[in-house]
């Protein structure tokens, strides 16, 4: 039988810990409640904004601007959205096995740099011989989630787009969790330059009639530099509200496996102490008998 004090130890230890999770399962749904709040105040902006540029583009060519100019594929940026911190899951770990999927079989040919958006990411490529995105940025992304807002990161997509204008890379892509709920979250592999005449042309888009000052020109000019920015701000509002869903959700199945464990060491210390018990009864009645005869 195990002995007393291990168990009595073991239930404590296993009581804090089930205190910890529970606190910071608390803490992530007091966070998840304001990250999601963000991501679904601005899918509706997202999602107008690339109606009117689908609309707007429709009738240019591709070299009509220059983030539209499409080459083979030597050169590949890869956004690595991750979190500063573990205790999620697999939130971290599905981000980097998508990551790696592309590079093995959709840029296999290429050169790929990594951008790391989140200490954990950053943390898993350091230790591999892929090249980051520039030495300025290395390590440098990881206080982006603390106060995570449409002005803090639109330096760093001017940066990856000026990147690509001047020809450094000839593809950008982002890989984030998108956020469904608080229990599921999609690792995805989305394009973001250069950005493709087909996918401006669907024939579900409405069609819509528009007065143009200046001109269409430049409001494309524009407007697409804004729609990457806010495409590249949506990504992380994504991947921060995923990240507190897939911490909150740990978390709680952590407080339960700790609750089911607790129950579970009090059976056996229950079982051991009268085991104990029977055994010093059995001793002193043995040693009456023996007294008697």
């Amino acid at each position: 039988m195990p002995n007393l004090k291990e168990v009595r130890n073991r239930i404590v230890s296993v009581s804090s810990t089930q205190q910890i999770t529970s606190a910071m399962k608390m803490v992530s749904a007091a966070k998840l409640k304001r990250a999601q709040d963000a991501i679904i105040k601005m899918r509706p902006y997202a999602s107008k904004l690339r109606e009117v540029l689908e609309n707007l583009s429709a009738g240019l060519d591709a070299s009509d601007s220059a983030y539209s100019k499409q080459t083979e594929a030597k050169n590949v940026l890869l956004v690595v959205i991750t979190s500063n911190r573990g205790l999620a899951g697999a939130f971290n770990a599905n981000i980097i096995k998508k990551a790696n999927q592309t590079i093995k079989y959709q840029y296999k040919n290429a050169q790929v740099d990594v951008l790391c958006i989140g200490k954990k990411g950053f943390d898993f490529y350091k230790k591999t011989d892929r090249k980051f995105f520039a030495d300025d940025y290395t390590g440098s992304n990881n206080s982006l989630f603390d106060k995570l807002n449409y002005n803090s990161v639109a330096p760093l997509a001017e940066a990856v787009m000026q990147a690509f204008l001047s020809g450094k890379y000839d593809k950008v892509d982002i890989v984030y969790n998108q956020f469904k709920n608080a229990a599921v979250q999609h690792a995805s592999t989305e394009p973001f330059l250069p950005v493709s005449p087909n996918t401006t042309s669907s024939s579900k888009t409405k069609k819509m009639e528009y007065i143009f000052e200046p001109n269409k020109e430049e409001i494309i000019k524009d407007l697409i530099p804004l729609s990457l920015k806010t495409q590249f701000y949506k990504a992380l509002l994504d991947s921060s509200a995923s990240e507190h869903g897939a911490r909150m959700t740990a978390m709680h199945k952590a407080t339960d496996n700790a609750k089911d464990l607790i129950k579970q060491l009090k059976l056996t210390y229950n079982k051991a102490r009268q085991a104990n018990i029977t055994k010093e009864i059995l001793e002193i009645v043995g040693g009456a008998e023996a007294l008697n005869g």
